[in-house]
């Protein structure tokens, strides 16, 4: 005789702690990753914008701007992660991960089509690992 399978066990999902007027409250992680993977995008912007020269202060902000929209873009991404499916969770990470390397290797000199295809494949790279990583982990 077959042995029967356990139960599956569903636990339910907890209630997220509010405080004040119904507000959720936040970790400090939901917006220090952000701002650490906007700082060194920033910095690397930097960078790659200065190229041989010395630093300016247009390479500054040119640093400045782009890690601020990005690390904008990942909070944003972060909030609203959880209400999204696991299909559209991975597409939209892996087109976050796709653009922000595409543009990186356009700023470097790259022409756009190099850049367009250089992003594609990181983007599918990165979309591919996000939904198996959800996958196995929902």
């Amino acid at each position: 005789m077959g042995a029967h399978a356990a139960p599956a066990r569903h636990r339910r999902p907890r209630s997220r702690p509010r405080t004040g007027r119904g507000a959720v409250r936040r970790t400090t992680l939901s917006w220090a990753i952000p701002a650490a993977l906007g700082a060194v995008y920033a910095l690397y912007a930097g960078f790659l914008d200065r190229g041989a020269s010395p630093t300016n202060w247009g390479d500054v902000v040119f640093g400045l701007v782009s890690g601020l929209v990005f690390g904008a873009l990942c909070y944003g991404l972060g909030r609203v992660q959880r209400r999204l499916p696991r299909e559209v969770r991975g597409a939209a990470y892996g087109a976050l991960g796709g653009i922000a390397i595409g543009f990186l290797h356009n700023v470097s000199g790259a022409s756009v089509l190099s850049s367009s295809v250089i992003g594609l494949l990181v983007g599918a790279g990165i979309g591919a690992s996000a939904f198996y990583l959800f996958y196995t982990h929902e």
